[in-house]
């Protein structure tokens, strides 16, 4: 199978509510989604960077320049017998994880697609349904904290996960245990913190966590381990983790006791099987976060985690949380025992409303094969 043509749009769609975190608030989602065409089929998938370098080095702009610059080229000279050959082949080029993804994730929807397969068979997922988790951004109050707990607990999502930052946190944390005692809870600070405040997450031991999620620097493994070891919870890794080397070296330094796989951030689908069965094998589980996605990027988070190594639920919530209306039809819909069904239809499984992504475009590129 040869690429014969490589579509890059800009979109820009609405969020319902702001999102906020450590870094960043957010009104508004901008991505690049990724096309890529052969026989007559064509394929999906969407960057996960933002217009800021905030939660990694890499843009929209970046993205952007690397495609068509460099991966491009490459894809479009290779003759694929199957996707897991794209991941490899981007070598040559350092780093860049949320580029090669988007275009590497298109061809695996492409193939599977090609096989009238769903996505998460030729990955080698067997789950009929997955459970799903929602991550709760930054409030402007403890009361309104509560409030959206109250609502996704009430929606039935199977784990609680609330944005923490220095300023807002210890009190946070104790308000929502003591208001919901029994729910699975875990903490993400998007590498606010630094190990001088290890003292605090001493203090949240207390607070009966699953985890708490990338305290310390986007880049450390060092001083993550020495955290674990003086905490009970366990620590989970995300902005660290960007391939299986940074997972088998965070494993072997006891930097974390759980890690996040989001396939945009470690170059696609290749790598997240790596640090799966890295992670497998090991016993460590894995979940897989989210990055504010359409239905599109969704879609491709729901098929990777009916893999057998996810065991905790994922950031997977429902399309109506984010977006009046998502690219994807059906939309993603989380039931009321907090779970997501698989999509049985072949690639991603949902029908894109072309009419939506016209409406949210803000402009395209095209690069075809000579």
């Amino acid at each position: 199978m040869r690429i014969e043509r490589i579509e890059v749009r800009r979109l820009t769609l609405p969020l319902l509510h702001p999102f906020e975190t450590s870094f960043a608030r957010s009104t508004e989602k901008n991505f690049l989604l990724v096309s890529v065409s052969a026989l007559g089929a064509t394929g999906y998938g969407e960057a996960v960077a933002d217009d800021d370098p905030y939660y990694l080095p890499e843009t929209n702009a970046t993205v952007l320049h690397v495609i068509r610059d460099f991966l491009a080229p490459l894809l479009l000279a290779l003759k694929l017998d199957h996707p897991r050959e794209v991941f490899p082949a981007f070598a040559r080029v350092r780093g860049h994880e949320m580029a090669k993804a988007a275009l590497e994730m298109a061809v695996w929807d492409l193939y599977a697609r090609l096989q009238n397969a769903p996505l998460s068979r030729v990955l080698g997922g067997e789950k009929r349904t997955i459970e799903s988790g929602v991550s709760i951004g930054l409030q402007p109050s403890t009361d309104a904290l509560l409030e959206s707990v109250a609502r996704e607990v009430a929606a039935g999502y199977r784990r609680i996960k609330i944005k923490i930052k220095p300023g807002a946190d210890r009190a946070l944390v104790a308000a929502v245990r003591g208001r919901f005692p029994q729910v699975p809870l875990m903490v993400d600070a998007n590498s606010a913190y630094t190990l001088a405040q290890a003292a605090l997450f001493r203090e949240l031991d207390r607070e009966r966590l699953m985890m708490v999620e990338q305290p310390l620097a986007w880049d450390d493994i060092v001083d993550h381990a020495t955290l674990q070891q003086q905490i009970r919870t366990a620590v989970c890794l995300d902005e660290s983790i960007r391939s299986v080397e940074d997972a088998r070296r965070a494993l072997d330094l006891g930097s974390c006791r759980i890690i996040n796989i989001k396939p945009g951030r470690v170059g696609g689908f290749t790598a997240s099987l790596a640090i799966h069965d890295l992670c497998r094998a090991r016993a460590i589980p894995v979940w897989c976060g989210g990055m504010l996605e359409s239905g599109i990027g969704r879609l491709a988070n729901v098929h990777l985690q009916t893999l057998p190594g996810f065991t905790l639920p994922g950031d997977t919530a429902a399309s109506a949380r984010y977006f009046e209306e998502d690219l994807v039809d059906p939309p993603v819909t989380v039931s009321r025992e907090g779970a997501v069904t698989v999509p049985a239809g072949p690639g991603l499984g949902h029908e894109i409303v072309w009419a939506r992504v016209q409406k949210a475009t803000r402009f395209k590129e095209e690069w075809r094969s000579r």
